[in-house]
């Protein structure tokens, strides 16, 4: 069985404003802030979600996408 690669580019989607962004993800760490480049909110992830690219990204963070589990869990 091939295992794929993880994504590492995924775009955020501000809740607030609507403003998208595409980011390269960490692969060796979540990213619990992210500040929203057009109306500066600081996300935080959901309840439930280890990072801001679980929460508001087109892609989950590569540990969750490698069914790894993500930042210790």
């Amino acid at each position: 069985m091939m295992t794929a690669a993880a994504i590492l580019n995924s775009v955020l989607t501000c809740p607030h404003c609507g403003h998208t962004k595409q980011e390269v993800m960490p692969t060796d760490a979540c990213q619990f802030f992210y500040e929203c480049d057009h109306c500066q909110a600081l996300l935080r992830p959901k309840a439930g979600d280890c990072c801001v690219f679980c929460s508001y990204g087109s892609v989950k963070c590569p540990p969750i996408q490698m069914q790894r589990g993500c930042c210790g869990s």
